[in-house]
C-alpha cells in the first residue's frame, strides 16, 4: 500500500454555502444569534453550540479549531483507507479531499487488476457508477443556468414530445426535477432489466411507457433510466446527445481532462482500474465488464479522485469556477436541497434520509448538512462523495471492488475525524452490513438446489419454439443436443441454459448486472391441451421493492 500526501490547508471556514430548506422548531431560541452560544440544562452544565445565522443553521462546535481538526483527519485518513482495503480485500482505491477551496490530500492505494498486479496511480480511470448522478445534476444546473427558458420545473413532454411514460398524467405533468429526484414512480429496476439484455437507451427510454408506476411525487423509487429520461431531455433541448452536452458544460471547463461518459474511451485507457465482481469473503476478481453507456448520466462516468476534486470545489463554491460566477447558486441549491423524503423512519427517534436532484441530503450527528452519494456496479465498482459545505469540504472516494460499503467507511471516518475528533463507530463493519444485498443473486430459485427427480412434463421439443412480450420482445427457446438454450434481447445476444426443475417449471440463470453470479430464477411454462402456450419468466417479471408481478416477463408463444 502506499500513498502521497499533501496536507496544505487554510484556517478559514463559512456556514451555510449550500443550504437546505428546512422546518425547524424553536422553543426559547433567539433568532439572529451569529456568535458562539451555550445552553445551560438542568444541572446547571453548559452545552456549547455554534450558531449560524438563522437557527436552522445552528451545529455542535467543531473539537478544535477547522484548521486543526482537518489536519488531524488527513494524518489518520491513509491509514483508514488501507485498513478498509486489507480488512475487506478490495483491490485498490483512490481518495482526495478538497478544503477551503484547495485539493489538500490525493492518495492512491492497492492494485487496478489483481490478475497483473499494476499499482493504482493518481491517473488511474475509475468507473464512479452513481456517483454520476450528482454531477449530471450539476450540468443540468449549468444548462438550466445558460437557458432562461430550462428549470427544474419544466417538463420533460415539452421538450420529448413523443415520450410517454405508463399515465397520461405523469407524461403531461412529469418535470425535469421529479426524474432527478426518483419521484416518477418509475420502480427501481425500471429499465435496467433492458440495458442487461443488452438494449441501448432510446429503446429503453421508448419502452418506459409499459412499466407500471407508484403514486406520482409521493413514492421515492430509486430509478437510474428515470434520470437519464430527465438528463436525455436537457441534452434534446440544445440539440446535443448527453454526452456532448456534460463535456461542453461541465467537463471541458473544469478543466476535467481524464473525465468521460463513453465506456469505449473507459476501456481504450491502458492505466484503468479493471471491475472486480466479489465471488468470496475477500476473493475479488475480474470476471466480467459492465457497460453502463445506456443509463449514461445516472451511473456511465468514468473519472479520477483527482478530477472529481474540481467538481466538488464548484459545487462548495456556490457554482463559482476560479472565483466567478459559473452555475446561478439558486439554480445548484435547488439541486442540492431535500426535494423527497427517501427514507422513512422505523420509529420516532430515527432522522428521515432525503434526496435532491441526484444528491443524498442529510446531516451529521453534530447538525451540518452532508451531501453525499454513493456509486456500485455489483460487476466490480464502488465509490462515494461526501460533501460539508459548512466546512467548505469534501472528500471522494473510488474502488474498483463490488459494493460493500468501503468507499463510505473511508468517507465517513475521515468526517468523524473532523467534526467530532474520534470514531463514532466501526463504520466498516457498519457499512458492509448495509450492503450485502448489493451482492445476493437474484431470483425466486437462487440458492435451492433441484429436486433430485427433476424432469420437465414433456419431451423438451414441447417447449421449443418463439415467444413474444409487449415489453421485452422475443424470447426464443432452442433445443442444442437434448438440452433447452434460451435467448433474448438484440438479435438474441443474452442466452442462458433452461435446466428441469418440476415439471412444467423450469429454471434458469440470469445474469448480468442485476443478477450476479449464483443467480437462479424459475421459467413456468403454461399449457392448453397439452400443448405449451406461454412462459412467465419470474425474473423478469418482478421489481425488487414492489410485491405484484409486473406481468411484463409474461411471453405468448407464437411459433
Amino acid at each position: 500500500m502506499r500513498a502521497r500526501v499533501n496536507t496544505s490547508s487554510r484556517a478559514t471556514g463559512r456556514r451555510g454555502a449550500v443550504a437546505v430548506t428546512a422546518s425547524v422548531l424553536l422553543i426559547g431560541v433567539t433568532a439572529g444569534c451569529t456568535a458562539g452560544a451555550a445552553a445551560r440544562d438542568a444541572g446547571g452544565s453548559t452545552i456549547s453550540v455554534e450558531a449560524g445565522d438563522a437557527p436552522n443553521q445552528d451545529v455542535m462546535p467543531l473539537p478544535t479549531d477547522r484548521a486543526s481538526a482537518v489536519a488531524a483527519a488527513l494524518k489518520k485518513l491513509p491509514d483508514h483507507v488501507e485498513e478498509a482495503l486489507e480488512r475487506s480485500g478490495v483491490p485498490g482505491a483512490q481518495v482526495a479531499v478538497v478544503s477551503n477551496g484547495e485539493t489538500v490530500y490525493q492518495g492512491a492505494f492497492g492494485v487496478r487488476d489483481v490478475t497483473t498486479g499494476e499499482e493504482v496511480d493518481d491517473d488511474t480511470l475509475f468507473m464512479i457508477a452513481s456517483l454520476s448522478k450528482p454531477i449530471s445534476s450539476t450540468v443540468v444546473s449549468k444548462a438550466i443556468t445558460e437557458d432562461p427558458e430550462l428549470s427544474w420545473s419544466t417538463p420533460v413532454r415539452e421538450l420529448m414530445p413523443d415520450f410517454e411514460m405508463g399515465d397520461p398524467y405523469v407524461t403531461a405533468e412529469a418535470r425535469i426535477g421529479d426524474y432527478f429526484a426518483h419521484r416518477t414512480g418509475i420502480p427501481t429496476g425500471g429499465g435496467d432489466d433492458f440495458e442487461d439484455l443488452g438494449f441501448d437507451r432510446d429503446y429503453i427510454l421508448a419502452h418506459l411507457r409499459q412499466i407500471p408506476l407508484a403514486p406520482f411525487r409521493i413514492t421515492y423509487q430509486y430509478s437510474n433510466f428515470g434520470l437519464t429520461t430527465g438528463a436525455q431531455a436537457v441534452a434534446v433541448s440544445r440539440g446535443e446527445t448527453w454526452e456532448q452536452t456534460a463535456e461542453e458544460l461541465l467537463f471541458e471547463p473544469l478543466g476535467m481532462t481524464s473525465t468521460t461518459n463513453s465506456h469505449a474511451e473507459f476501456l481504450a485507457e491502458p492505466n484503468r482500474a479493471v471491475q472486480h465482481v466479489r465471488l468470496g469473503e475477500q476473493d475479488f476478481q475480474p470476471e466480467f465488464d459492465r457497460d453502463p453507456d445506456a443509463e449514461a448520466p445516472a451511473g456511465g462516468i468514468a473519472s479520477t479522485a483527482g478530477d472529481l476534486t474540481k467538481w466538488m470545489t464548484l459545487v462548495l463554491d456556490d457554482g463559482k469556477l476560479d472565483g466567478k460566477p459559473f452555475i446561478d447558486p439558486a439554480v445548484l441549491t435547488e439541486a442540492f436541497s431535500a426535494q423527497i423524503v427517501s427514507s422513512h423512519n422505523a420509529t420516532l427517534d430515527q432522522r428521515p434520509g432525503h434526496y435532491g436532484f441526484g444528491i443524498n441530503v442529510g446531516s451529521g450527528a453534530g447538525g451540518r448538512v452532508v451531501l453525499s452519494h454513493s456509486g456500485g456496479f455489483g460487476l466490480g465498482t464502488a465509490t462515494a462523495a461526501s460533501l460539508v459545505p459548512d466546512l467548505e469540504l469534501g472528500i471522494v472516494v473510488l474502488t474498483n471492488g463490488a459494493p460493500i460499503g468501503v468507499p463510505e467507511a473511508v468517507a465517513q471516518e475521515f468526517l468523524d475525524d473532523v467534526m467530532y475528533g474520534a470514531q463514532t463507530r466501526d463504520w466498516v463493519e457498519l457499512t458492509a452490513g448495509y450492503f450485502a444485498s448489493f451482492n445476493a443473486p437474484a431470483g425466486d430459485l437462487a440458492g435451492e438446489e433441484p429436486p433430485a427427480d427433476a424432469t420437465p412434463s414433456g419431451p423438451v421439443g414441447d417447449y421449443v419454439g418463439t415467444y413474444e412480450s409487449p415489453y421485452f420482445g422475443t424470447l426464443t427457446v432452442t433445443e442444442q443436443g437434448g438440452s433447452l438454450q434460451g435467448a433474448m434481447g438484440p438479435d438474441g445476444g443474452y442466452t442462458f441454459a433452461i435446466e428441469p426443475w418440476d415439471g412444467d417449471t423450469l429454471s434458469f440463470a440470469p445474469h448480468g448486472e442485476n443478477a450476479l453470479p449464483g443467480s437462479l430464477s424459475s421459467a413456468v411454462f403454461a399449457r392448453e391441451g397439452g400443448a405449451i402456450t406461454g412462459v412467465t419468466m419470474s425474473y423478469f417479471n418482478s421489481y425488487p421493492q414492489v410485491e405484484e408481478p409486473s406481468g411484463l416477463g409474461v411471453f405468448t408463444k407464437i411459433g
